[in-house]
Order: structure tokens, then C-alpha cells, then sequence
């Protein structure tokens, strides 16, 4: 089943962001290397897919893990998570129906 994984930033983040992108998009590779990633990508903090200094506010994952347990694990291991970025994160079921 896929899981939503929706990640609110800490104010101020952006520095700590960019410090552990590469350990954080690498996870996400393997998720695409197995099949399981639907969709990821950062919510930018202004109305511009490059908002710049204004950074983000948190990011969307969509992907598939075989338990709700399992989603929840692997955003706690996320090196945004482990490196201070993500404020709060929300795990939960995600049906796909469109497209």
C-alpha cells in the first residue's frame, strides 16, 4: 500500500536542509530503484519552484512500504529527521486513484 509522508520544516532550516539533501535524496533513490516511490518533493516557502533564501516548508513523499509500522520507521530514519530539518512529520495510508 502507499503511505503519505507529509513533513512540516522547523523555521530556519534551510542551512541544515541543504547540509544532509544528498543522504536524504539518496534514500529516496533507492525507494525509485525498487519501485516504491510514487512521487517526493520539497513544498517551496513562496510561489516559485525555486524559492531561493526563502527555502521550504516541508516536503511530500508518497510511496509504497508493505505496514503503516514500516512508512513510520523509515520517515524517522530519514536524514531530515536525524538532521534537525523536519519539525513534525505525518504518516498515513494513501490510496492512488487518479492517474
Amino acid at each position: 500500500m502507499y503511505y503519505a509522508i507529509v513533513a512540516e520544516d522547523k523555521e530556519n532550516s534551510l542551512n541544515k536542509r541543504l547540509e544532509v539533501r544528498p543522504d536524504h535524496l539518496a534514500r529516496l533513490e533507492q525507494l525509485k530503484e525498487h519501485g516504491k516511490l510514487l512521487l517526493a518533493g520539497p513544498c517551496p516557502a513562496i510561489d516559485s519552484s525555486d524559492p531561493g533564501p526563502a527555502g521550504f516548508t516541508g516536503s511530500l513523499i508518497i510511496a509504497e512500504f508493505d505496514s503503516l509500522e514500516e512508512a513510520k520507521s523509515w520517515a524517522d530514519a530519514d536524514p531530515y529527521m536525524q538532521g534537525g530539518v523536519y519539525k513534525s512529520v505525518t504518516v498515513k495510508p494513501f490510496k492512488k486513484v487518479l492517474p
